[in-house]
Parts: C-alpha cells; structure tokens; sequence
C-alpha cells in the first residue's frame, strides 16, 4: 500500500508541479493518486478533511497532511536519495527559489484571470481586473525571457514550476500569443516540455 496519498485535478498546474516531481524522483510508486474536483464555489468535502484551505495539491502522509504545492515538492524532495531538485544552499538554491516563486506567481494570475472569466457571472465581470492580472503575467513571462540562459540545466523546482506554469497558458490561454516575442523562453519550454514527467502530466484536452 502507497505511503502518500495526493489528491489533485489533472488540470491543476499546481498539482502538476507535485505529480512531475514524484515521477523525477521516482515517488510516484509509493504515492496514491486520488482524482477530485473542486472550485472555489463548489468545494470538495474529501479535500476539505485534508487541507482546511480546500485546494488541492493536498498530500496526506501518516499523521500528517501537507498543502500546497511549494511546500509539497520540498517534502517530497527529502524522501529519495537522487539528486536534489531542491538545490541545498549557495546561489543555484535562490535561483531555484526565485523561478518557482516567479512561476507560481504567474499561475496566481492566470487562476484569477480564469476564474474572472470563467465561474464569475458574465454581468459581473470586471475587464479592468482581468486585465490586471494578464499584465501581471506578461511581466513575469518577459522576465524570464531576459533570464531564458538561467533556466537551462538539469530541472530543479524552479524551471518545474515554470514549465507548469507556461503549459498551463497553452491549456487555458490559448489565444494569448506569450510565444511571439518569447523566442528564447519558447525554445527552452520547448525542450523542456520532452522530458517523460511533463509529457505524462499535461493536461486534459480543455
């Protein structure tokens, strides 16, 4: 029987962070996956015993729950024995630090900006919210193209969360063109997305 129990949605970008990390680290043989769905307006009462938060990722270990997904992959980092996709200390660790923390805020928007668009009732909607949040996600994604030469490399949690986080922009932004003047960050992701983790967590067709 598995050690770990997740409860995710295989269209959670901050799930998917968890699932590519436990099959880099070959964990996913020791881990349940329990598929749930939720939203903000239509919680989930399985979810709820696990993380009083109500979101998933939720990992549940003996005598312990962990939530999210930041907090989740360092776990998972110190229960194998590979190299640490965690760097341990010196520049590579804030690095690594400072991309997960540039992708997971580029989902942070993303969500909002779908949820706006996608659960708010239409004669609600305010565009200039929207709006704030797609600046929000253009700014990192120009980041990271100024910074496309850090991310190459062997993975670590920051060009994870990263790689998640551009997939998620194709899953639900389809339209919104962060390729076009992205050609070297288009090119790492490129890469990226080949490795066996990724192309086994993509998400649904939308």
């Amino acid at each position: 029987m598995a050690k770990m129990k997740l409860y995710y949605s295989p269209s959670s970008p901050y799930a998917r962070k968890v699932r590519a990390m436990a099959l880099l680290t070959g964990l996913d043989k020791k881990m349940d996956m329990v598929n749930v769905a939720l939203t903000p307006v239509a919680p989930n009462a399985d979810v709820d015993k696990h993380n009083p938060i109500g979101k998933i990722p939720a990992l549940s270990i003996k005598g312990m729950d962990l939530f999210d997904s930041p907090v989740i992959c360092e776990y998972l980092d110190t229960q194998h024995k590979g190299r640490k996709l965690f760097p341990r200390k010196g520049r590579e660790r804030w690095v690594a630090l400072r991309q997960q923390a540039m992708g997971d805020g580029l989902l942070d928007a993303a969500l909002l900006a779908r949820y706006e668009g996608f659960l708010r009732p239409e004669d609600r909607r305010w565009p200039d919210w929207t709006k704030g949040q797609m600046k929000k996600i253009d700014g990192v994604l120009d980041q990271l193209e100024a910074e496309a030469k850090s991310l190459k490399g062997k993975p670590t949690i920051g060009t994870i969360t990263i790689a998640c986080a551009l997939g998620y922009l194709d899953f639900r932004f389809a339209s919104h063109d962060w390729r076009g003047k992205r050609a070297k960050l288009a090119k790492w992701f490129s890469t990226f997305s080949k490795l066996p983790s990724m192309k086994a967590t993509v998400p649904p067709p939308a």
